[in-house]
């Protein structure tokens, strides 16, 4: 970030992870993150166990139909399609091998605007998987309830609540908003009660992070995401807890959301908490 470059990597780290942990992958191994726009995949020689998770997508393989969360195994001559199911904005699919793609800045994250790092997957692109392996699980991958969208979110006030006043920070904390369609991977407006700043929006540009609700001078609040910018001078009224971006990146355009203010002490137990249930999780999920 200190160059100007944001971390990028997956809108749901969670669920990128579970694909991964679910074929015993090293965490942070390459994948495919799967918008609504869908993916069509052709195995054309070999054959590669994956893993789809995230979302409430729907997966057809043959003659097959069923729901992302899901690990099997791709031939010579089959195809896989993804498609937007009743649920969810994001899903991964991760394989049994090395998904080969560009390293930059030591990453094969991918940031959206540029493209720069792995690269966006083209239509009629060749994938190839090093070291390609065939695994004995197939089957469901368990959906745990913390990977479903999250229609209330924790967030700490500031860093610039200064610039706010007692009532728009109340109906900040007490109003409903809703995800519109001004969303991308590098974050979202939100519609809902306008929360103009009391003073100008003059303040020195200094870093943001994903999770940071940033207000404009229209009072329009937008959450930054996995492609935000790196540094930003308008004020930001909060700052989501880490924890709940992932259900949050979930959900869809026009969805609801509120946002319910904890302090500072209170949002690093819950991130603790929620570390933990994470990585218990995933060591449950492992396959050697």
């Amino acid at each position: 970030m200190r160059f100007g470059v944001p971390a990028s990597g997956p809108m749901d780290r969670k669920a990128f992870a579970i694909a991964n942990a679910a074929l015993g992958n090293p965490p942070g191994a390459a994948g495919i993150e799967v918008s609504r726009g869908g993916l069509t995949l052709e195995c054309l020689e070999g054959a590669v166990t994956l893993a789809v998770a995230g979302g409430g997508f729907i997966l057809r393989h043959g003659a097959q139909s069923f729901g992302s969360w899901h690990v099997l195994t791709l031939r010579a001559g089959q195809s896989l399609s993804v498609r937007p199911g009743p649920w969810g904005c994001w899903t991964y699919l991760c394989f049994a091998g090395q998904l080969q793609a560009p390293v930059w800045l030591g990453s094969t994250a991918t940031h959206g605007p540029s493209g720069l790092g792995g690269g966006r997957v083209m239509p009629g692109q060749d994938l190839t998987i090093a070291d390609a392996r065939v695994l004995a699980r197939e089957g469901p991958i368990p959906c745990p309830v913390w990977a479903r969208p999250r229609a209330m979110v924790h967030a700490v006030a500031g860093p610039q609540d200064r610039f706010f006043s007692d009532e728009t920070l109340e109906d900040f904390a007490s109003q409903a908003f809703h995800l519109t369609d001004s969303y991308d991977r590098m974050g979202v407006r939100l519609r809902g009660p306008l929360l103009h700043p009391q003073a100008a929006l003059s303040i020195p540009s200094e870093a943001i992070l994903r999770g940071s609700v940033q207000v404009s001078g229209d009072g329009v609040a937008t959450v930054l995401l996995a492609d935000h910018q790196t540094t930003g001078g308008y004020p930001k009224i909060a700052t989501i807890l880490f924890d709940d971006l992932d259900g949050f990146a979930q959900l869809r355009p026009h969805d609801r959301v509120r946002f319910r203010m904890i302090s500072a002490e209170e949002a690093v137990a819950r991130a603790r908490r929620g570390a933990k249930v994470v990585q218990d999780y995933l060591a449950r999920s492992h396959v050697a």
